[in-house]
């Protein structure tokens, strides 16, 4: 198992998911994103949630989470809600990609 550099066990897992946005759909994927953002704060488990806006033309956009180990996520993902949770999300995006990673270091910023 790696470890972080104090130590501990490296447990947890972060979530990419880069989706393409159809022309126009904008405003109706973040109406979606939205909501689904707010269910998805009270899974046991769940750390933290970022949407990224693309700052070119291209409609990709990126939703990334962290949770506290893979085991709650893969929890969340196979339940039953988490398909008909996203089902709104799917109308507004006809791409995706997701990538599933263990965090093995973290490096945080000097605060001024």
């Amino acid at each position: 198992m790696r470890t972080k550099q104090n130590g501990h066990p490296a447990e947890k897992l972060s979530v990419v998911y880069s989706v393409h946005v159809v022309e126009g759909g904008e405003q109706g994927f973040l109406d979606a994103y939205e909501r689904i953002r707010k269910s998805v704060a009270a899974v046991p488990g769940h750390l933290i949630d970022r949407l990224g806006e693309p700052i070119d033309d291209s409609r990709q956009w990126v939703i990334s989470s962290e949770w506290e180990t893979p085991e709650h996520f893969f929890a969340w993902q196979q339940g039953e809600d988490h398909r008909a949770l996203l089902e709104p999300l799917r109308v507004w995006v006809d791409q995706t990609q997701s990538l599933r990673f263990r965090i093995i270091q973290e490096t945080v910023g000097a605060k001024p």
